[in-house]
């Protein structure tokens, strides 16, 4: 049986683990499973006001949070979870731009979420996935 590896990337990461408790990633062998991410500056946890440059740095962040869990990046996620605040065409149009930039190759499984409430005040959209690291 594998063990369980946790990783939680150097800024906000290491941040949400000493003052929330909890991981960014999680390691089962082959398999990474991320905490969702959201469209802050990774470095100082400031979001990005603009709906598009968040959902822009949401997936930049699930990328950063991939590799350091040991992964190659979006090319081998399979599942893809989001929810918006709010959930509209503007939102649904940058998260499939987002699809066709860091995914060219292949197509994910997508669930699609509209929530009243995210972590944070100003947190707008959330991004989690799962990863293959063959």
């Amino acid at each position: 049986m594998s063990k369980l590896q946790y990783f939680a990337y150097k800024g906000v990461g290491q941040n949400n683990l000493k003052q929330h408790g909890y991981q960014q990633a999680v390691r089962v062998g082959n398999r990474i499973e991320c905490a969702g991410q959201g469209g802050w500056n990774p470095e100082t946890g400031v979001y990005y006001k603009e709906i598009n440059a968040q959902i822009d740095q949401a997936f930049a962040n699930v990328d950063l949070n991939l590799r350091d869990a040991g992964g190659k990046g979006w090319s081998q996620v399979f599942r893809v979870n989001s929810y918006h605040v709010p959930i509209n065409d503007e939102a649904l149009g940058a998260m499939t731009r987002n699809f066709k930039k860091w995914m060219p190759d292949h197509q994910p499984i997508w669930t699609c979420v509209g929530v009243t409430r995210l972590g944070d005040d100003d947190m707008r959209v959330e991004i989690e996935v799962i990863a293959l690291d063959e």
